[in-house]
């Protein structure tokens, strides 16, 4: 199978995790014969100072010729440092975001046994703790009309029926795959654009009436994922109650650099780690390559190569348990970033596999 990807590097210590993955993707292609066509792009800091601009037209070209894209991060101090600066490397994600209309992003979350103590919630709680969540990305209060004056401001929170649906459907079918239970967090005892995403989740529960559907309003469901994070499987959620839920998730497992994500929309894919730019570590190969290699494993899942992803995750999870792990995950290793994608490729190159259920 041949699949072109775009890779953007970005910001920081996106080059050094983005060259880890492409050493996964080469390994896999030399494994299973696929050919995975490489094209690099600019964006963020890194476009700024090669053309002025945080995501240019050949980027964009690029991402849209091509069947998926690879981020590694955005963000440089000394832009975020400058309040006068008109020009932002966060503005290329954004943009980028809307060129493509990624309408979902998707964050799975994982607790790996032998890093539990990592997380600062208790060992005990975090037992089977295995979740996903679908968070809307380009509705919302984000998005809606804005106003201000002197002494008033606002923010227009405005949510569209096919905007919900198009989300809820891809979280539906997820649930369906994993354990059939979807939690929708909203706040419909206050907010109208609340209550129509649960209307909208009660009309489409009969299309998966193998699925069971709960409903968690944020700050209830913000107190259960702290106290009883195992019992959440699939989440769906607004732009707004997403980030703030995913955040709040992001810490259960104990490090940034395990946490992958994917942004989809109708015609076009992004995959990308959580952590962002990480611009002290910039250069040293210290940082942690398994968020983005997971990343990875994502893309080639949503290609249809179930055994090549299943493969990665199973890399991964040796990793962890042999305790081959970057400095992030263990104070006494000095495991480089190169070092650990060399590991996960000699896993994949070397040892037989069987498909994670």
């Amino acid at each position: 199978m041949q699949k072109k990807i775009a890779i953007l590097r970005g910001d920081g210590i996106g080059p050094e995790v983005v060259e880890q993955s492409i050493k996964i993707l080469q390994a896999i292609a030399a494994k299973y014969s696929h050919e995975f066509v490489l094209e690099e792009g600019l964006i963020g800091a890194s476009a700024i100072y090669a053309t002025g601009d945080p995501l240019p037209e050949s980027t964009i070209d690029l991402c849209q010729s091509s069947d998926a894209i690879l981020l590694g991060a955005i963000g440089d101090p000394s832009f975020d440092n400058n309040p006068k600066a008109t020009v932002r490397p966060e503005q290329g994600l954004l943009a980028l975001r809307k060129s493509l209309e990624l309408f979902a992003n998707i964050r799975p979350i994982k607790v790996y046994p032998e890093i539990a103590h990592l997380s600062p919630l208790k060992e005990e709680i975090l037992t089977d703790v295995d979740l996903v969540i679908y968070r809307e990305l380009t509705g919302g209060i984000y998005f809606g009309q804005k106003e201000k004056t002197t002494n008033y401001s606002s923010d227009l929170c405005i949510y569209h029926d096919y905007e919900i649906q198009r989300i809820c459907a891809l979280a539906f079918q997820e649930a369906q795959r994993r354990d059939k239970k979807l939690c929708l967090i909203d706040k419909a005892n206050v907010l109208e654009s609340s209550r129509l995403w649960r209307r909208i989740v009660q009309d489409m529960s009969s299309d998966y009436s193998d699925v069971e559907v709960s409903y968690l309003y944020i700050d209830n469901a913000a107190m259960q994922m702290i106290i009883n994070p195992s019992q959440f499987d699939v989440i769906v959620t607004s732009n707004m109650f997403g980030d703030i839920i995913s955040d709040e998730a992001s810490v259960l497992g104990g490090s940034l650099g395990l946490l992958p994500s994917a942004s989809y929309g109708s015609k076009y894919s992004l995959y990308e780690p959580v952590h962002g730019s990480y611009p002290q570590a910039a250069g040293k190969d210290i940082a942690n390559p398994l968020a983005t290699i997971l990343s990875v494993a994502m893309m080639l899942q949503d290609f249809g190569m179930r055994q090549e992803a299943s493969d990665i995750y199973r890399s991964v999870e040796e990793t962890i348990s042999s305790g081959y792990v970057t400095n992030d995950l263990d104070k006494s290793k000095n495991y480089k970033c190169s070092q650990v994608g060399d590991y996960i490729v000699a896993q994949l190159l070397e040892e037989s596999t069987i498909i994670l259920s």
